[in-house]
């Protein structure tokens, strides 16, 4: 007995003294971090002393980009399911997680006004040295874009996208292209909302359906200048067409009807998860933007370091690298709540959390 005693109590106590053992620059291992800053000014012994902030700066973002990828890789997990459950605390972590990416991204955002503390001649110094490497090299920014649903197709220029990389990075990002991206797992959620089918709980009774009671008060909301709403609100919503884009008709309408009737409890975390999804475009085109707008400041017109047209790279793709646009688009067709359908009482009722 005392010898399963004494292993019992070792065993207690292993974990406990590994803790009080840990030292904070070996848990972090701040030794290779903080010896990861190796200046090229200083190797052709000419040192710019704003390399180190340029290093600084580009190593933060790409460590701030592994833990969006982390929180990415675990929102697909949760939403690549079978079935999911809208009122689990998996969808809630979904709505914490694409929360704390937001909140990252506009740290991002923010250390374009630290870079910006640099000049043009300052960045001369050294810049010369960085050819061909470019921050167009950033594989993981690549494959944030990928999973969160940019197709190569979409990409203002494919034939360049991936001519820079290496090929073990170029296969990563063809890999990337046959799995499911965030759109399309939000795509399937959407589809699967079952309140929101064209059945009981939809149906008006003797009224009109709910689609075609909400068409009608749209129309009629319409100013004289926006009269052609109506076709694209036919062609999305009632056509039956699910080759438009790659949000499906279905999705389309369950994604219209969260934002319209947001304020019930029930499309509270569903409201929220596709307005951050609206949030993540928002800052990726902020910090395409600034981006864009700095590299002007810094060199003008000329060639980027890895050999792109610079500005005008930038500018083409921050107006076409959206990935949550058909999301936005959906705000196009909504109208006061006060003109709104009024649903059947059993479906408030459920919106409601009420028996």
């Amino acid at each position: 007995m005392v010898c399963l005693h004494s292993t019992a109590l070792k065993l207690y106590l292993a974990p406990h003294r590994t803790i009080q053992n840990m030292y904070y620059s070996d848990y972090l291992q701040l030794d290779k971090i903080l010896g990861a800053q190796a200046l090229e000014s200083d190797k052709v012994e000419h040192h710019a002393h704003d390399e180190m902030l340029f290093i600084i700066i580009h190593q933060s973002y790409e460590l701030w980009f592994k833990q969006i990828l982390f929180e990415v890789d675990s929102v697909h997990a949760i939403m690549s399911q079978p079935a999911i459950n809208d009122n689990s605390p998996e969808m809630l972590k979904v709505e914490r997680r694409l929360s704390r990416v937001v909140e990252i991204m506009r740290v991002l955002v923010h250390k374009i006004d630290i870079l910006e503390t640099m000049t043009p001649l300052d960045f001369l110094d050294f810049r010369d040295l960085l050819r061909p490497a470019s921050g167009f090299q950033s594989i993981q920014f690549k494959i944030l874009e990928a999973k969160l649903g940019l197709k190569m197709e979409h990409r203002h220029g494919q034939e360049y996208y991936t001519s820079q990389l290496r090929e073990q990075d170029k296969q990563q990002i063809v890999d990337l292209s046959k799995q499911s991206t965030l759109l399309e797992l939000l795509n399937a959620w959407l589809e699967r909302m079952p309140l929101l089918e064209d059945g009981k709980m939809m149906d008006q009774g003797s009224e009109p359906s709910f689609w075609d009671a909400y068409r009608e008060a749209y129309q009629a909301s319409l100013s004289e200048g926006e009269r052609q709403n109506i076709e694209r609100f036919d062609e999305l919503f009632m056509s039956q067409n699910n080759t438009i884009g790659s949000l499906s008709e279905r999705a389309r309408r369950a994604a219209l009807f969260i934002l319209l009737y947001r304020d019930y409890p029930l499309l509270q975390n569903p409201f929220r998860i596709i307005n951050l999804c609206l949030e993540v475009d928002e800052l990726l085109a902020t910090w395409r933007w600034r981006h864009m707008n700095m590299v002007h400041r810094m060199i003008g017109t000329r060639v980027g370091t890895g050999g792109s047209t610079g500005k005008g790279y930038l500018r083409e793709a921050a107006l076409k690298h959206y990935v949550f646009a058909e999301f936005a688009e959906l705000n196009s067709f909504m109208m006061e709540r006060r003109q709104l359908p009024t649903l059947k009482p059993e479906l408030e009722r459920l919106l409601g959390f009420q028996r």
